[in-house]
């Protein structure tokens, strides 16, 4: 068994700190400049973006996100702006650009076991810290195959951020 381990990355502005493919209720919020689900999760495409109080450049940067592949939450769209918000609420408005369709998520348990099969019964495939950032593959109801490092598996979804508790991914 490996453990993989990754740093975080978000840091106030001006701070020198390192750091969709879905089933969804047809009922849900769709937003209006993509018509895609509100909310859903995308990735940062970029290694390092600003975060900003509104919609437009002329806004005050509250945040810089400082991660690539950082799993996150759009909540609203507005031209080509999207509101985001990370795993701890944290966020504000970025430009589209900066984002992914990449799914990934971030391991929400130190030393989360990874499994051959998505039943903790079978294989262990590698064990992952708290604040691994994982590509996201298929989901159950309650497992989803992830990969970070090199090591692929299968983890309870309750344990990761960046996957909707009743999404289904094939």
């Amino acid at each position: 068994m490996l453990a993989l381990c990754v740093g975080f990355g978000v840091t106030p502005a001006g701070s020198i700190a390192a750091a969709q493919d879905s089933s969804q209720p047809a009922s849900q919020e769709r937003g209006p400049v993509t018509n895609l689900p509100l909310p859903r999760y995308v990735s940062m495409k970029a290694s390092e973006g600003n975060v900003r109080r509104g919609p437009s450049l002329t806004h005050r940067i509250d945040w810089v996100f400082k991660r690539r592949g950082m799993p996150l939450q759009i909540t609203a769209e507005f031209g080509h702006w999207r509101r985001v918000r990370d795993q701890d609420g944290a966020g504000g408005w970025v430009h589209y650009a900066l984002l992914s369709g990449v799914r990934t998520v971030l391991v929400q348990e130190d030393m989360l076991t990874l499994h051959a099969q998505p039943d903790e019964r079978t294989a262990v495939t590698a064990a992952l810290e708290y604040g691994v950032v994982a590509r996201l593959g298929n989901c159950s109801l309650t497992w989803c195959n992830i990969s970070a490092g090199g090591f692929d598996g299968w983890a309870p979804k309750e344990k990761l951020w960046g996957v909707m508790p009743d999404e289904i991914r094939e």
